[in-house]
């Protein structure tokens, strides 16, 4: 296996540079994983392939406004603050301050131990949060920083809202519409640096729909990095380093899970993030899936891993390369995610985080 398998060939034009006018007009790609059997269809068509007793299983995270545009402190030059996760456990996080691993530009000019502030201000140009780049976060690879935020407001979620943008993937450019639909409609705890883009073809209706047919919906939650995005440089990608990501698992969705099993009903997990959550939270010993609050994960599910909780899976398209790539090629085969990639490419669908959508069962 090599990670030059996972690599395709997509037009620039087909990268979707903004989400359809309506949510679950996308089109879906419906793949049967054993056979690589193709179908073309709509978004909305997922209830015709959703079975009574089936229960799908969504990440229900929401992206913060993570993205901060300010100054440098003394100079006035442009600086940016990405916010990947917080790290409260390395200093108390309270209403005013807390404690960030970030991406920051020009990273050059903003060293730990330089006494680099970065100062945010609102629409009427007051100071309302501030960044100080303390530290180099540990392991890291990109350059990555710890800075510690803080407000005079009465709250760091108030000062985040007040300047913060919504992060969108680099292959976006230039996006200026609503930044809500880069938000699943069933988002809740803000705890990503991006969207679980599994989830935004479904809206109010269409879930109403699933659940008059007689399916179950639960969640979990996984907070989604940066990294999600990254490709793999390895030349042998058993040799890439995963990246650690936060999940918990309800138990409400735990003993969900255990009644379809025990029904015959199928578990669909609704995006890679929910794969990896209900993945890692299976218990070969218990034989079921155990429920946890924000445990970390670093699980990398190739070609050759098994799945014992999930039995299909709603997804977008991927970057090549990429380890999600890797993922669906294990949930169904390397030979026929890539026809149907090389069948989505032809077709002309749309592709990455505002595209279009595959149905694999």
């Amino acid at each position: 296996m090599k990670t030059s398998d996972y690599e395709y060939e997509l037009p620039p034009e087909l990268i979707a540079q903004e989400p359809v006018a309506q949510r679950d007009a996308c089109r879906l790609l419906v793949m049967d994983r054993a056979t690589g059997l193709l179908e073309d269809r709509i978004f909305r068509d997922i209830v015709e392939y959703v079975n009574p007793g089936d229960l799908l299983v969504v990440n229900e995270t929401r992206v913060l406004p993570a993205r901060l545009l300010g100054a440098k402190r003394g100079t006035g030059g442009a600086a940016e603050v990405l916010l990947l996760r917080g790290v409260f456990d390395r200093e108390p996080k309270t209403a005013h301050t807390a404690v960030w691993e970030a991406l920051v530009k020009p990273g050059k000019r903003l060293k730990p131990g330089s006494g680099a502030i970065i100062d945010f201000t609102d629409g009427a140009g007051n100071v309302v949060l501030s960044a100080e780049v303390i530290d180099w976060a540990d392991g890291s690879t990109r350059g990555e920083r710890i800075v510690r935020l803080t407000t005079e407001l009465p709250s760091l979620d108030e000062a985040l809202h007040a300047v913060g943008h919504t992060p969108l993937p680099p292959y976006i450019k230039d996006y200026t519409g609503d930044e809500e639909l880069y938000q699943t409609v069933y988002s809740r705890r803000e705890s990503s640096a991006a969207a679980p883009t599994a989830g935004l073809h479904f809206t109010p209706e269409l879930i109403d729909q699933l659940r008059a047919k007689g399916a179950s919906w639960e969640t979990v939650e996984l907070e989604v990095g940066l990294d999600t995005f990254r490709i793999v440089d390895e030349d042998d990608p058993t040799q890439h380093q995963m990246h650690t990501e936060f999940y918990t698992v309800p138990e409400r969705t735990a003993d969900a899970i255990a009644r379809t099993k025990a029904t015959g009903g199928r578990v669909i997990a609704v995006g890679t993030t929910s794969v990896r959550s209900l993945e890692s939270a299976w218990s070969g010993e218990a034989g079921r899936v155990l429920p946890c609050e924000r445990e970390a994960t670093s699980l990398y599910l190739l070609p050759g891993s098994e799945f014992h909780v999930v039995d299909a899976l709603i997804t977008n398209f991927h970057v090549p390369r990429s380890t999600l790539m890797m993922l669906v090629s294990a949930f169904s085969t390397r030979e026929n995610v890539m026809a149907a990639y090389q069948h989505a490419v032809a077709e002309r669908y749309r592709f990455f985080s505002f595209g279009d959508a595959m149905f694999i069962c």
